[in-house]
């Protein structure tokens, strides 16, 4: 199996089953050093971690990370990176694979069961094995190092919808997104969007949601046209990430009903003499280059496949049958993407901002 492996300059390659001993990834390319510790990393892991409430699965793993190789000691005794790959390590601890052995020859519609068996002959059939959403936990730690490479960079992100239920962006408090369930930055959508949740879980069934990710700190000028592009490659990025659907920059989709008035981002000088733009349909990106405002993206995460509702499907010998998928699954899937889209959009600035420092000197 190939391309386990992401970004050019700041590159991750991960590894592990969902239902192995362990995960992990290699991050190779991070500049020496950088201070961080397992406990910093282990903040992020954290927001991704499962179990946490009635809203995700109930599978209890710690997510306790292990950082193997890469750092050592300076002479002030603080730990910092070397410039040698940084070997981080998750042990998988609370794995249910019988909950699984009846559907071992069977395909999940929406699942990757149907197009691995295709593609290699082979599947695992536990949880997915390489195809779970579990393998991204390690994206969530190497992203915890890509933020302190470029020096002020702040990556968020929160929940916008979920199903059909959208936030009141007049409304939104960075500060209330770690207060709630759903990371949700409007406080007044959380019960609302309890109560759907609710109803959809109870009901056996799954839903949809839109995460939004802000960029804040992002210096001008990262990203190469024409096929190095910093839009393209979050694109990418978030498109990678397990139930993405859709992705779209600034505006987006919503860019085609604006006039070319509307649409653009006009420029003055502001009073300390620097360019400052008067809206930011762009998303911070102009010509696949960062501009210097807040970079913003949006995915969409599809609902869980794994449902008890009845599907139709086949099996790996071609007989016509129904599933009904058993075990701890995500009611929304889309909860603890948040984490995971923060950190695939951190490690594309890492990787572009090294590639920029590299060809211009800059950075």
């Amino acid at each position: 199996m190939s391309h386990n492996s992401f970004g050019h300059l700041f590159r991750i390659t991960t590894w592990g089953e969902s239902h192995g001993p362990a995960i992990g990834c290699v991050v190779d390319g991070c500049p020496p050093g950088i201070e961080f510790t397992e406990a910093e990393i282990q903040t992020y892991m954290n927001k991704r971690r499962p179990g946490q409430s009635r809203y995700t699965t109930q599978r209890k793993e710690p997510d306790t990370v292990k950082i193997l190789s890469g750092v050592f000691e300076d002479d002030a005794g603080k730990q910092v990176t070397t410039g040698a790959p940084i070997s981080l390590v998750v042990e998988n601890v609370d794995q249910r694979s019988k909950d699984y052995s009846e559907i071992k020859d069977t395909f999940r519609p929406g699942h990757a069961d149907f197009t691995y068996m295709e593609k290699y002959g082979i599947r695992d059939y536990r949880g997915g094995g390489r195809s779970s959403a579990r393998e991204t936990a390690m994206r969530v730690a190497a992203g915890a190092i890509a933020r302190k490479v470029v020096p002020g960079l702040s990556v968020r992100a929160a929940m916008v919808q979920l199903g059909h239920n959208a936030i009141n962006r007049d409304n939104w408090d960075w500060d209330q997104v770690d207060r709630n369930p759903f990371f949700s930055p409007d406080h007044d959508a959380v019960q609302g969007w309890a109560s759907y949740l609710d109803g959809i879980r109870k009901s056996g069934s799954s839903c949809g949601a839109i995460i939004e990710v802000v960029a804040d700190g992002v210096p001008a000028g990262l990203g190469a046209p024409v096929y190095g592009k910093l839009d393209q490659d979050i694109a990418s990025g978030l498109m990678s990430i397990n139930a993405v659907k859709g992705v779209e920059i600034g505006a987006g989709m919503g860019a085609a009903a604006l006039t070319g008035e509307e649409n653009a981002d006009e420029i003055r000088m502001s009073k300390d003499g620097k360019p400052e733009f008067l809206s930011n349909n762009a998303g911070g990106i102009l010509g696949g280059i960062s501009s210097g405002q807040p970079v913003v993206a949006r995915f969409a995460v599809k609902p869980t496949s794994s449902i008890l509702t009845p599907r139709k499907t086949i099996d790996a010998h071609g007989n016509e049958t129904e599933i009904s998928t058993k075990g701890r699954h995500d009611p929304c899937v889309g909860i603890r993407a948040v984490p995971i889209g923060e950190a695939m959009v951190a490690l594309v600035i890492a990787d572009h901002y090294l590639r920029h420092r590299a060809q211009t000197g800059k950075g």
